[in-house]
C-alpha cells in the first residue's frame, strides 16, 4: 500500500447485515478506512419509531456492539471508521462510541456529522432527512478523528469522504469525485458486489461471500477486490450489477458530483480485481434529496389455503363472505391476490394447495384488527372445503410510506463536529448544474437474422433489481457483445410491458448504458408508497429482475 492509494473495505450493506464482518474485514488484509452503511428508506422508518418509543435512540445498535469487539482492533491497525450508524441521531451515537472507548481504555477520536435532519420542515413526517454529500466526513478525517459516524448522507460519500480527505480533492474536483462514487457505489451494500445477490451464482463462492474493498487512487480511478481467501468472486459481472442497482440513467445525481454512468469503463485486471476508470463527473444539481417518512396507518392481512378442486369457485366464496363481514365497516384499502401455486394430481397437499392473500389497510387500527380476524376466523366452520388460514391475522401493524423530496443545498447547515467539539460549517457546492436527459447513444448493428428457439431471457443476460420510493429499477446486462447487439434491440420498454404484466399501464423509462453493455428500466409507482406500505409480494422489488430473466422470449440460436 502506497500513499497513493487508499484501501477502503465495506463491512455493512443494511442494518442487519452479517454481524461479524467488521472483524473480518479488520483482519483479513490491510485497510485504511473501514466502512458501514446501515441505512435505507425502510431503515429510517424503524428508527423513526424507535425515536418515538425513546428520544435517545434512533441509531444501529448493532454498530455499538461490533465496535466492542472491534475498537481495539481498529486502533492497534490504524483504520478509520466511517459508518452512517448514527441514522436520526448521530450525535447520541457518538456519544455512546466515546463511552464505549473510555470504557475499553482505548484512546480514540470520535466525530460526527449533522444537519440532514429536515422533521422540522414535514411536521407531519416520522423523520424527514436530506441526502448529505461526502465532505462533513472528509473535515472530520483531516481533523484527526479515528471514527466518524454520520445520520442521512449519500451511500457513496462514505467513500467520497475519506477519498477527499486523503488525496486532498477540491469540492470542484468533479472527475476524480465521480470515480469515489461509482466505487462507493459498489462497495455500498456489502457482498453484492463480491457474488451476493448474482444472477449466476452458480460460478463461484456464493455459500459465505467476502465483503469488498476498493483500492482507490489519486485520479478517481479504483480497483475493485476482497481480501484474499474470502468466498464469492469479483468479476465485471458482479461490478457491472452492483452499478446497475437502484440507478436509473446516464447521470448519478449526488450532493458532491453528478457522476456519469454512461462514461465508466470495466477491466478484468486479475482474479478478483476489476479496474474502474474513465468516470468523468459534473456539477452536482441544485438541491438535495430528502427522504421523508410517514406513518400511513395500519396493515393486516390473512392468508386463506384452498387446496384441490375448485380453486377459483372456493377463492369466488371467501371474497363473497368477507365482503359481507366489511359490510358495515370496510377499511379504506382492500386487495385481494390469488396465488396459484397448486398443480394438478399433487403428489403432497401443499403442492395441491393455492393462496389467497386479503390486504387490507386504514387510518383507523379497528378496522384492520377485530373486524378482519373475527370475519376470518368465523369462517371456520362455514366455508369452502378444507377452510384453513396459514396464521391468524392479528390486531394490525402500523406502516409507513416514503416519498422524496428537495431542498437547496445551501438551505441545510451541514456541519462536520469535530472530536475535539468544534462544529465546522461544511458550504454547499459553489457551482450546480441541473439536470437534464442525457441523448439515447447510438444502438449496436444488429444480429444478422438467423434461426431462433424460445427460451428464458436468463440465459443469455443478467439482472438486478430495487426499490426507489414507490419506483422499481431493473438492470439487465448481457455478458457478450454479440448478446448485448440482440439485446439492445429487443428488450424495448414496450416489450419490458409486455414480459412484466404489473408494468402494463405504467411508465417505463429505458436507459442504455453501452459501455456497460446494459439496459436500465425505471418503472414508475410499481412499488404504491414504497417498501414499508408492502404494496405488493416482493415491496422491495428485489426479486423483480430474477422475474425478468425467467420469462421466454425468440433468442438466436447462435447465443445458446
Amino acid at each position: 500500500m502506497t500513499a497513493s492509494t487508499l484501501r477502503v473495505g465495506n463491512a455493512s450493506g443494511f442494518y442487519g447485515d452479517r454481524f461479524d464482518a467488521m472483524r473480518e474485514m479488520l483482519t483479513g488484509g490491510p485497510l485504511d478506512v473501514l466502512t458501514g452503511d446501515y441505512l435505507a428508506e425502510l431503515t429510517m422508518l424503524i428508527l423513526g419509531r424507535d425515536r418515538l418509543k425513546d428520544p435517545n435512540a434512533g441509531y444501529a445498535r448493532t454498530f455499538l456492539r461490533q465496535l466492542e469487539e472491534c475498537l481495539g482492533l481498529a486502533h492497534e491497525r490504524g483504520v478509520k471508521i466511517v459508518a452512517n450508524a448514527g441514522g436520526l441521531n448521530p450525535a447520541g451515537l457518538a456519544d455512546a462510541v466515546r463511552a464505549l472507548a473510555d470504557r475499553l481504555g482505548i484512546p480514540v477520536r470520535v466525530a460526527h456529522v449533522e444537519g440532514d435532519d429536515r422533521t422540522a420542515a414535514h411536521p407531519d413526517s416520522l423523520a424527514a432527512h436530506a441526502y448529505l454529500g461526502g465532505f462533513g466526513i472528509a473535515r472530520c478525517l483531516r481533523a484527526g478523528a479515528d471514527v466518524v459516524v454520520t445520520g442521512r448522507v449519500t451511500d457513496a460519500a462514505l467513500l467520497t469522504g475519506p477519498a477527499a480527505a486523503h488525496f486532498g480533492w477540491a469540492p470542484t474536483e468533479y472527475d476524480r469525485l465521480a470515480g469515489a462514487v461509482v466505487a462507493g457505489h459498489v462497495l455500498e451494500c456489502g457482498a453484492q458486489a463480491t457474488g451476493g445477490n448474482y444472477a449466476f451464482f452458480g460460478e463461484g463462492g456464493a455459500e459465505r461471500p467476502g465483503f469488498p474493498v476498493a483500492e482507490l487512487h489519486q485520479d478517481g480511478s479504483s480497483v475493485i477486490t476482497k481480501h484474499p481467501g474470502t468466498g464469492g468472486l469479483v468479476d465485471i459481472g458482479t461490478v457491472t450489477a452492483q452499478l446497475l442497482y437502484e440507478t436509473a440513467g446516464a447521470r448519478y445525481a449526488g450532493p458532491d458530483t453528478t457522476a456519469r454512468l454512461d462514461t465508466v469503463r470495466l477491466t478484468q485486471e486479475g482474479r478478483d480485481r476489476v479496474r474502474i476508470d474513465g468516470v468523468r463527473g459534473e456539477a452536482p444539481p441544485p438541491t438535495l434529496k430528502v427522504g421523508v417518512n410517514r406513518l400511513g396507518g395500519f396493515r393486516n392481512e390473512v392468508v386463506f389455503v384452498l387446496t384441490g378442486l375448485e380453486i377459483e369457485s372456493k377463492a369466488a366464496l371467501v371474497r363473497q363472505q368477507m365482503r359481507a363481514a366489511f359490510a358495515e365497516s370496510r377499511p379504506a384499502q382492500l386487495s385481494w391476490d390469488l396465488v396459484r401455486t397448486d398443480r394438478p394430481d399433487a403428489p403432497t397437499e401443499e403442492t395441491a394447495s393455492a393462496l389467497l392473500r386479503l390486504v387490507v389497510r386504514d387510518p383507523v387500527q379497528e378496522k384492520v384488527g377485530r373486524i378482519l380476524s373475527g370475519a376470518a376466523v368465523e369462517l371456520a366452520l362455514t366455508s369452502y372445503p378444507g377452510f384453513h388460514v396459514s396464521a391468524p391475522p392479528g390486531r394490525g401493524t402500523p406502516y409507513g410510506v416514503f416519498e422524496a423530496a428537495h431542498v437547496p443545498q445551501d438551505a441545510v447547515d451541514h456541519v462536520a463536529v469535530l472530536h475535539d467539539g468544534r462544529r465546522v460549517p461544511v458550504p454547499a457546492p459553489r457551482d450546480t448544474a441541473a439536470l437534464d436527459a442525457v441523448p439515447e447513444p447510438p444502438l449496436p448493428q444488429p444480429l444478422p437474422p438467423g434461426s431462433v428457439r424460445r427460451a428464458p431471457l436468463g440465459l443469455v443476460a443478467g439482472a438486478r433489481s430495487g426499490d426507489k420510493g414507490g419506483d422499481a429499477n431493473v438492470g439487465v446486462w448481457a455478458r457478450t457483445d454479440d448478446a448485448w447487439r440482440w439485446l439492445a434491440h429487443e428488450l424495448t420498454a414496450d416489450r419490458f410491458r409486455r414480459l412484466i404484466p404489473e408494468a402494463r399501464d405504467l411508465p417505463v423509462t429505458r436507459h442504455t448504458l453501452p459501455n456497460l453493455r446494459a439496459l436500465n428500466f425505471v418503472v414508475e409507482g410499481i412499488l404504491g408508497e414504497g417498501a414499508a406500505a408492502q404494496a405488493r409480494f416482493d415491496p422491495q422489488a428485489k426479486a423483480l429482475g430474477e422475474w425478468l430473466r425467467s420469462r421466454h422470449l425468440d433468442i438466436p440460436e447462435v447465443l445458446l
